[in-house]
C-alpha cells in the first residue's frame, strides 16, 4: 500500500500522525509543504474529495495572519489560490491511503483507515 503523508515538520499534529504510524509499524513517505510545495492537480483532488472548508485551516496562525479582505468571501477557488500560494493553510496532516484522503489526524481515524488495508 502506498501512504503519503503530507504537512510541515513544525506542526504537533503531524508530529503526532508520524509517530503513530511509526509505531503501528506502517511505512509512508513524508511530504513537506515547506520543502515540497503542493501541485494545483493535487490540491484539486483533495477539495474535489474533501471539501474546501475542510481542507483549509481557518484556525491557524498562516490564516489568522492574512489580512481581513483577503479572508473574506471565501469559496472554493479562492481557498485553492490562497492555499497554493501559502501551502501551510491546508489543515495537517492530510493522509493519502489507499487512493483516498483524510484530513487531521485521530488515532481512531488510522486505525479504522489501516485496519481497512
Amino acid at each position: 500500500m502506498s501512504v503519503t503523508l503530507f504537512g510541515i515538520t513544525t506542526c504537533d499534529t503531524v508530529r503526532k500522525a508520524r509517530v503513530w504510524l511509526e509505531a503501528q509499524g506502517i511505512a509512508y513517505r513524508f511530504h513537506d509543504f515547506r520543502k515540497d510545495g503542493l501541485d494545483a492537480e493535487r490540491l484539486a483532488g483533495w477539495l474535489d474529495a474533501l471539501g474546501w472548508e475542510a481542507v483549509l485551516n481557518r484556525a491557524g496562525t498562516s490564516f489568522r495572519g492574512l489580512p481581513e479582505d483577503v479572508r473574506a468571501g471565501l469559496d472554493r477557488d479562492k481557498a485553492a489560490r490562497l492555499i497554493l500560494a501559502n501551502p501551510t493553510l491546508v489543515k495537517r496532516p492530510v493522509l493519502e491511503a489507499e487512493g483516498n484522503a483524510h484530513v487531521g489526524f485521530k488515532p481512531d481515524l488510522y486505525a479504522g483507515i489501516f485496519s481497512r488495508a
